[in-house]
């Protein structure tokens, strides 16, 4: 084979891996953003509390016990559309649920807890927006289930619904309390 017939098979070469690449990535689920904290320790953080009488939320705060953050704001749709099913997991003691209330003001996100309900056991108040950023925050809402060893052990992006409560997050929350 010469070196001519080789620069004719060039362009063949380099489609069929550009091929093989798209259609590697064509099988991958987009709404999953990978997380370089899951197994690490939760970040080194403390907010202030949002309301006067629940307390605010450290990285202290974990440990001992299984516990889901759920990542939220007042101007978020989505977040109050997963409102009832967090309430939901707080309400029947499956796992005790903090809030991290995201880039918001404070008297509306008071309103906004005021009006749907707080399922919150602690809620940390990041104005600022830098606690989420060291927790790799996309946007909200966002969901972590910590262990009792205080290690982030999942994260889902995006709003709950049913099928991911009962087939995901319940699930995993249930092996972990397990352990």
């Amino acid at each position: 084979m010469s070196f001519r017939h080789i620069l004719y098979l060039l362009p063949l070469l380099v489609f069929l891996g550009m091929s093989v690449y798209f259609a590697l990535g064509l099988g991958k689920d987009p709404s999953e953003l990978p997380s370089a904290l899951i197994n690490k320790p939760v970040p080194e953080f403390d907010l202030p509390p949002l309301l006067e009488d629940i307390p605010g939320m450290a990285a202290a705060d974990f440990g001992g016990e299984v516990v889901m953050v759920n990542v939220f704001a007042s101007w978020c749709v989505p977040c109050r559309a997963e409102h009832p099913l967090i309430t939901r997991l707080a309400d029947e003691g499956i796992v005790p649920v903090y809030g991290l209330n995201w880039k918001n003001e404070k008297a509306d996100a008071k309103a906004w807890l005021n009006e749907l309900g707080n399922p919150y056991t602690r809620i940390g108040w990041d104005l600022s927006g830098r606690v989420g950023i060291d927790w790799g925050v996309y946007g909200v809402p966002e969901t972590y289930i910590i262990d009792k060893q205080g290690r982030i052990r999942y994260k889902h992006v995006g709003p709950i619904f049913r099928q991911v409560l009962n087939e995901s997050l319940i699930p995993i929350i249930q092996e972990l309390q397990a352990e």
